[in-house]
């Protein structure tokens, strides 16, 4: 046996080792290897049983002879960046029961039999078929079925494509399947009810329709089912109560629209995630039976009337989003006693009244979203309130609080009793003298019907409306300390940004133009008409303007983590995780989808990139600096201007013909994208010629070095989970390709990209222990 595994060794295998003929064991995996294998391995390792070159940077072919070492039980070559065709002759190894290609750049011979497939038909004791990361574009074939001691299939982003084989159900050993982010296209096959061992399953981000088969029942042992991002539809089978040992529940962005009442009585399940589908009905009371589940996400759907109060019951939950439904009426007293919880969105709703003093016994709430409802009232200061910003409650009807959450300073006890003092002199007195004035009883009881009749204006009809503050020279002035240097934030293509303190204490940045630039005045009139109705939690808040003929300013949010260029390039030792940049991307997303398609008319930002993508105290992203913002007309999906944006993240259409639309946005945001994942920026000194970073990371998409242009303070090969990481690095940049198509029809919509990083995020955190939103 030689075992040196995790020994940091470099450089060739040394050749030696292939010429110990009574070697068994060969562990060789985790090391930084690089080099060929031997195309005679198999005939000189006549005794090996288990092979480990697995985590290395082995490269070429996998040589065929190595079917040669009849005696071999586990193979395991993955996270290499070996290339060509798997051998054909793997059929010889009739004693295999692992085999790990995964994470290289293999391919088949043929997308149909003949192929690996068929040869792997004779490994009747393969157990373990792990082929994941693999462009191998090929067919499931129907004798699949055949090999029946498989226990485990391992075969996401394959290119895999046609349907899912009925023979599948023949794979009576089978515990989990996953062939998830495939080319699946189809139904469901019922036969997967014949699969009595499986526990996980999973075909999400595929192109499956129909029903979800109520045959899937039948799998008794099963524990995680994943069908999200497929064309499913109609509703969950009744019978999935039945399956008691689930515990994940997944269909997340396929067109179910109907939920069971019977799927709320599944006891042990831990995450349901329904959100982006087709349900229209209530929420019904059943859902506090799930007594033990950590995350419910039922967001991005149709879903009416009152919010539950059983949901209260649910003493374990993590995290639970209902935002972008039609929930009415109140948010329930019992959400203070969900004292696990730590993510809230109840956003984009038609919520009303209080919000429950309740909610402050919730200590371990990070992150709440209430914005976009018609809620009213003092907003709690305890608990973690304390730790919320205006962010958590903007766009309601009319609430009042304290000063951090930038609302109406709330009437006191003082003004209270005053309003009730108006209203018994307003009310009583005059229906007292009345009495008094007998002579005039007529008349009076006349004038009080009047006044009953007519329609008194009250909070219940009257929207509360906050407009931007006008500030003086003087008080930005005063408030900036003189614009002093020391307070310089940045610097803009027509301005300087400032912070400053307000005599409340309220802390605000300041955009202050630069009147002796041409242009400057006509930014300033385009930011100020761009953003004067729009409101979203990620785009900057102005919160006031200063305009005279010799000074203009815009008063927006301060964001005390500065902007995301800062972090992405490690100035002064920032850095941000795999996951603080997908929340950050998706931030950004978010902010454009409302631009695009969530406004009046159209609006086209013109100047994606990192520098304007501001962080605040939460890490939170807004994105800012609307100066070269153009507004489209209803009828136009593109404009011209002679506004130059910034060197590398422009479309090519903007550059070559002055051509702005919402998709050259996406192009922008595209660059953004593999600049966050790769630290690489456009303008890299790197990307000479025709090479730029679009280039350079496709061409890695397709050579199976994708791991070299990744940002290393992200992924390192030691980490835990490294291979299940570059997997979800790996999709993210093959969607930021698909934004920066040459041809802006065949760039993605931000739409589907909001969807496809929360997929992404979703799957993270499912499969990373301890990964926290």
């Amino acid at each position: 046996m030689l075992d040196m595994s995790g020994n940091t060794l470099s450089g060739l295998i040394p050749s030696n080792i292939f010429n110990i003929s009574t070697l068994e064991t060969l562990d060789l995996s985790a090391n930084n290897l690089s080099g060929y294998l031997p195309s005679s391995i198999g005939g000189r390792l006549p005794n090996i049983k288990v092979i480990l070159l697995g985590l290395n940077k082995l490269t070429g072919i996998i040589p065929s002879s190595i079917a040669n070492a009849s005696k071999l039980i586990t193979l395991d070559l993955s996270h290499n960046s070996f290339t060509g065709y798997i051998p054909d002759t793997l059929g010889n190894l009739e004693l295999l029961q692992t085999l790990n290609f995964a994470q290289n750049n293999l391919t088949s011979k043929s997308a149909i039999m003949p192929g690996f497939f068929a040869s792997l038909m004779k490994c009747k004791n393969l157990k373990k078929l792990w082929i994941a990361s693999n462009p191998l574009n090929v067919i499931l074939p129907a004798n699949i079925g055949n090999m029946s001691n498989l226990e485990s299939i391992w075969a996401w982003n394959c290119k895999i494509m046609g349907n899912v084989p009925k023979e599948i159900g023949n794979l009576s050993n089978l515990i989990s399947i996953h062939l998830q982010n495939n080319y699946l296209s189809g139904s469901i096959p019922a036969t997967v009810g014949k699969l009595r061992k499986l526990q996980s399953l999973n075909f999400a981000g595929n192109k499956l329709q129909r029903h979800i088969p109520n045959n899937l029942c039948e799998v008794k042992a099963l524990a995680y089912l994943f069908l999200g991002g497929n064309k499913l539809f109609g509703s969950l089978p009744t019978c999935f109560e039945n399956l008691t040992f689930l515990r994940s529940l997944q269909v997340e962005s396929n067109a179910i629209s109907e939920i069971p009442l019977t799927v709320w009585n599944i006891k042990g399940l831990l995450d349901v995630n329904f959100s982006s589908n087709s349900l229209s009905s209530e929420l019904p009371w059943q859902i506090g039976n799930l007594k033990d589940v950590k995350t419910i996400d039922i967001s991005m759907n149709q879903l009416s009337g009152n919010i539950p109060s059983t949901i209260g019951s649910l003493q374990s939950l993590l995290s639970l989003s209902l935002a972008n439904n039609r929930f009415e009426g109140h948010i329930p007293q019992s959400f203070g006693s969900l004292i696990s919880l730590q993510f809230l969105d109840l956003s984009r709703n038609n919520l009303s009244g209080a919000i429950p003093k309740s909610m402050e016994q919730l200590l371990y709430l990070k992150y709440l979203n209430l914005s976009s409802n018609k809620l009213e009232g003092e907003i709690p200061k305890g608990g973690p309130f304390a730790n919320f910003t205006a962010q958590s409650f903007m766009w309601n009807k009319a609430l009042c609080g304290a000063p951090q959450f930038q609302a109406s300073p709330c009437p006191s006890a003082r003004q209270r009793s005053r309003e009730k003092i108006v209203f018994v002199l307003k009310f009583v007195l005059p229906i007292i003298a009345s009495i008094v004035l007998i002579i005039l009883i007529l008349v009076s009881t006349l004038t009080r019907c009047q006044r009953r009749n007519m329609r008194i204006p009250n909070r219940d009809n009257l929207v509360l409306v906050r407009a931007p503050k006008r500030f003086s020279y003087q008080e930005l002035l005063q408030a900036t300390n003189g614009f002093a240097e020391c307070n310089l934030l940045g610097l803009g293509s027509f301005s300087s940004v400032y912070k400053g303190v307000l005599s409340d204490g309220l802390i605000f940045a300041i955009k202050v133009f630069d009147m002796e630039l041409e242009g400057s005045s006509k930014s300033f009139d385009i930011e100020c008409k761009v953003m004067r109705n729009l409101r979203h939690r990620n785009l900057i808040k102005v919160i006031g303007s200063c305009s005279n003929l010799d000074f203009k300013a815009l008063v927006v949010d301060y964001m005390p983590n500065g902007n995301l260029e800062k972090w992405l390039h490690n100035v002064h030792g920032y850095c941000l995780d795999i996951l603080q940049r997908m929340s950050i991307m998706i931030d950004v997303a978010s902010a454009l989808e409302y631009l695009h398609h969530g406004y009046l008319i159209p609006v086209v930002h013109c100047d994606v990139k990192p520098s304007n993508v501001l962080l605040d105290e939460d890490m939170v992203a807004h994105l800012g600096d609307y100066s070269i913002a153009k507004l489209l007309s209803k009828q136009e999906s593109m404009a011209q201007t002679e506004t130059l944006a910034t060197i590398g993240y422009i479309a090519p259409e903007y550059g070559s013909e002055g051509m702005v639309s919402i998709k050259g946005d996406v192009y922008s945001y595209g660059v953004m994208l593999l600049e966050t994942f790769t630290g690489r920026k456009p303008t890299d000194e790197l990307f000479i010629g025709e090479m730029n970073l679009l280039h350079w990371v496709n061409k890695s998409l397709h050579c199976a070095v994708l791991f070299e242009v990744m940002d290393a303070n992200i992924l390192r090969k030691e980490d835990e989970h490294f291979v299940f990481k570059e997997c979800c690095i790996k999709s993210i940049l093959e969607l930021a390709i698909s934004c920066c198509a040459e041809s802006p029809e065949d760039r993605v919509n931000m739409k589907d990209v909001i969807a496809a990083l929360k997929k992404i995020k979703d799957a993270f955190l499912t499969n990373i222990p301890g990964a926290v939103s």
